[in-house]
């Protein structure tokens, strides 16, 4: 059995239990929520900046192509239409340039006058932009860029498949300004080599993680793609070994080079998982070319988290080690009189009267109810002691009831039996009715016949009137039976019907009569007889009436409900008379049962009875001039009415 220490142990540690690491589920699930929500608005800040730093170059370069443009400088190192070329090749390096050349107005080489940025230019807008060079452009610039830009593509899990094996295609930022001398126009045009720029990615890596308080840089990664492949980059394929020519995964290539969007999210770059961000760079014909990458390892945040995780399931076990004992030694004045309290219940069920739970030693509820305990075991011992005493009273008067009960007993066997006996010859004597009505024809056929032989005979009857008087003999002599018969079948017709009775006397005997049949069920029985006036009805036949009603209604109710009789004056027809009625508490008569009640053999009770009791009632009744009537009461239960007329 479950003792109450554990249950009050389970009742004050199941919200711990439960709900403790259900709340902390609930936290740390939104924790880890924010937090990683955090890193994304910290990588798209770190995005930003990436994209910032591009523009700030892209705007500085094409500055400084302009401001060389209108230098007076440029516009002395022009010799005709061609500037020198050691001035030019001076800016290119001062500049940071990859290419640096002069288009004079007009001039078409076939290399730069199908960019858009040369041809805003020659319409006197100074513009940059990024542009993808192939091969062939490159080719015809100054400074080998084409074997510069050339990177050889690595195999790269989760890339969309390609048969390609080199990337050479140039990424450039690309700028030209437009020359407007006194005497020369053209367009100067200039730009960056991005494949391979490993100090431009630098400067963008120290730019985002450089810690403006310590001065260190925290563990990130950017990238700048020319379409899907890694063209600078300071991602390690190993220790020492940049990852370019490796390509971005075929999910976010679709996600920012196929639908134009902007990637924050977990990423697996290379060889680890970053909180990544990509960025879609799209180039002077507004198509998008590559990518901006900006990446923190995944793996110092992903422990970090563990850490959190293991720190609150220890912090959560720990408080679980620490209340369980706590709470123990807390509840101990509430175990302590709880556990007295049914000890001394033990004691007392194997009958110890005398045992009490005493002082407690607190002054609390439960203190209260050890008081209150020990004062009704003090009164059950008493009571106990009474009842012992009463016992043995009630034993001395239940012997002496018991032979007087005996007595009764005997009596009411032997009443009984002739009830029994009653029943049985009412239903002999409506057999012997119809016997007695079927041998009255035979008997009168006889008769006639006898004397019609005498009528025919005449004289000659003389030598047969010893055998026709015999026959008159035996005739009468059984009309003499069948009278007999008659006379025991329909007794009310031969009994004396001036005899006049008080009803109410008549039915409380009845009662008396059955009383030992009410009295072996829970048979209520609620009389209201007053005295009224009385009716002409053997006394007898109307006690018979009665009895057979009561026990027909006690039979209904199985020995168990209420049984209603009462007297009260009622006029039919003009003719005052008395009606008792006889209600029980039963199931009622079936509606289909209603029309044969009265019929002689018919019974609802197949083996029990003979169905003669309700017929030899309802003779006698209305032997006397009265009906009996049954049906259902409106509140359940069979109702039986015998109206009998005033005397």
């Amino acid at each position: 059995m479950t003792t109450v220490r554990l249950r009050l142990l389970i009742l004050a540690l199941a919200p711990l239990v439960l709900l403790m690491p259900l709340l902390l589920l609930l936290g740390m699930t939104r924790w880890t929520g924010d937090y990683d929500k955090v890193l994304a608005a910290n990588v798209q800040s770190d995005l930003r900046i990436a994209e910032q730093y591009l523009s700030q170059l892209m705007t500085r370069t094409g500055e400084e192509l302009t401001g060389v443009a209108e230098s007076l400088a440029f516009d002395v190192a022009l010799e005709g239409d061609v500037p020198e070329p050691q001035f030019l090749d001076a800016k290119r390096r001062e500049l940071g340039l990859d290419f640096l050349y002069y288009l004079p107005s007009g001039a078409s080489d076939g290399v730069g006058s199908r960019w858009p940025v040369i041809d805003a230019a020659r319409r006197g807008r100074a513009e940059t932009a990024i542009d993808i060079f192939p091969p062939e452009v490159l080719a015809a610039l100054p400074g080998d860029l084409e074997t510069r830009a050339r990177i050889d593509l690595i195999e790269t899990t989760a890339a969309v498949p390609t048969e390609r094996q080199v990337e050479d295609r140039g990424m450039v930022v690309h700028a030209a300004s437009p020359v407007r001398l006194p005497d020369h126009e053209g367009v100067l045009v200039g730009g960056i080599l991005l494949n391979g720029n490993l100090g431009f990615i630098d400067a963008i890596n120290a730019l985002v993680y450089l810690n403006p308080v310590t001065g260190g840089t925290r563990q990130g990664t950017a990238t700048l793609f020319l379409d899907d492949v890694r063209i600078s980059t300071n991602v390690r394929l190993f220790e020492d070994v940049r990852a370019l020519g490796t390509r971005v995964s075929a999910s976010v290539r679709q996600a920012v080079l196929d639908e134009g969007q902007t990637w924050l999210d977990r990423a697996f770059v290379v060889n680890d998982w970053y909180i990544s961000g990509y960025l879609p760079l799209t180039d002077s014909f507004g198509q998008r070319v590559g990518m901006l990458y900006v990446g923190m390892l995944e793996a110092p945040f992903a422990q970090a988290k563990r850490d959190a995780y293991l720190w609150m399931m220890a912090a959560f076990a720990a408080v679980m080690l620490l209340s369980a004992p706590v709470f123990l030694w807390m509840a101990k004045g509430i175990f302590a009189p709880l556990e007295r309290m049914t000890l001394t219940m033990r004691r007392v069920g194997r009958g110890n009267l005398a045992a009490r739970i005493g002082p407690v030693g607190a002054r609390d509820e439960i203190g209260q109810v050890a008081g209150h305990l020990d004062d009704l075991l003090d009164q059950v011992q008493d009571r106990d002691l009474k009842l012992r005493a009463w016992a043995e009273e009630l034993e001395d008067r239940v012997d002496t009831r018991t032979a007087e009960l005996r007595e009764a007993n005997a009596k009411l066997e032997q009443t009984f039996r002739q009830l029994v006996m009653s029943e049985k010859l009412a239903a002999i004597g409506e057999i012997t009715a119809g016997v007695a009505h079927e041998i009255n024809n035979p008997m009168a056929v006889i008769q006639g016949n006898v004397d019609v032989i005498r009528m025919e005979l005449g004289a000659e009857a003389g030598r047969v009137e010893t055998e026709l008087t015999l026959i008159d003999r035996q005739v009468m002599r059984m009309e003499a039976i069948v009278g007999k018969l008659l006379k025991f079948a329909q007794p009310s017709e031969y009994s004396d019907c001036a005899e006049t009775v008080a009803l109410a006397p008549v039915v409380e005997d009845s009662l008396m009569l059955v009383d030992h049949a009410l009295s072996k069920g829970a048979i209520e029985v609620q009389t209201d007889l007053p005295e009224l006036p009385l009716v002409a009805i053997d006394a007898g036949e109307m006690q018979q009436v009665s009895i057979n009603l009561i026990l027909n209604a006690a039979q209904a109710m199985s020995g168990r409900g209420h049984l209603w009789l009462s007297l009260a004056e009622e006029m039919r027809e003009g003719v005052a008379g008395v009606a008792l009625t006889v209600r029980d508490s039963g199931p009622g008569i079936a509606e289909e049962a209603l029309g044969s009640l009265f019929d002689p053999f018919f019974t609802t009770r197949r083996g029990e009875g003979t169905g003669l009791g309700l017929s030899i009632s309802q003779s006698i009744v209305q032997g006397a001039g009265g009906i009996i009537t049954a049906g259902n009461a409106p509140e359940g239960g069979a109702v039986f009415t015998v109206w009998l007329p005033v005397a």
